[in-house]
């Protein structure tokens, strides 16, 4: 049976992903040429998750490898999650903040959402990193693609798991046609997404 008989396509996504690490090494080492620390990363964790801890471990392994710095804060009481995470706000010294869910769950907040949900919304928009706070979010859904209009130099993030996908499947042979405008090169693709999070199903959706 051929690859195009089982109807499948594997993609390597760490190849998919080299370009775009290559780019971050050279603007961490202009930083460092300039005397300039490299932006540093501060991962929360407060829960004993194994998939979080392993996360975590990974997250640091390619920041450090990219030449980013990364600081991993564990919390013992899940309720100390958003003062630590305030604290990473104001603090001009930290550039990036990724809290490792579950730390709550499902459990509902006094905003009616769960408490993650409510932890999520709490990040800084100049801290978040992987745009899924409630700015980002927001304007996803408006398709307000900058943070400064008019002079638009300062680009929202999209959700990181979510762009993640679209950048998968741009290199899958007939799946995005460049021919056409953008914001159209998947027309008369059907795409279906088994998934309806705030974190990676809806605003996939939104971006397909």
């Amino acid at each position: 049976m051929t690859e195009a008989a089982r109807g499948g396509t594997k993609v390597n996504a760490g190849t998919i992903a080299e370009p775009f690490r290559e780019e971050i090494r050279l603007k961490v080492k202009k930083l460092k040429d300039a005397g300039i620390d490299a932006p540093l990363l501060v991962g929360l964790l407060a829960n004993n998750d194994p998939s979080a801890r392993q996360y975590a471990e990974w997250t640091g392994k390619t920041l450090t490898a990219d030449g980013l710095r990364y600081e991993l804060r564990t919390l013992d009481d899940p309720i100390d999650v958003e003062a630590s995470l305030r604290e990473c706000n104001d603090d001009p010294n930290v550039h990036g903040i990724i809290v490792y869910y579950p730390i709550f769950g499902q459990v509902e907040s006094f905003s009616g959402a769960s408490q993650d949900d409510y932890l999520r919304d709490t990040v800084s928009h100049k801290c978040d990193v992987e745009g899924l706070c409630h700015t980002y979010r927001t304007n996803l859904y408006r398709n307000v693609r900058f943070l400064d209009y008019p002079n638009n130099t300062r680009k929202c993030l999209l959700p990181c798991t979510a762009l993640s996908v679209v950048k998968i499947l741009e290199t899958v042979p007939t799946c995005y046609d460049r021919s056409k405008p953008v914001g159209r090169h998947m027309e008369g693709q059907t795409v279906t997404v088994i998934n309806r999070s705030e974190i990676v199903g809806r605003p996939l959706a939104a971006m397909l």
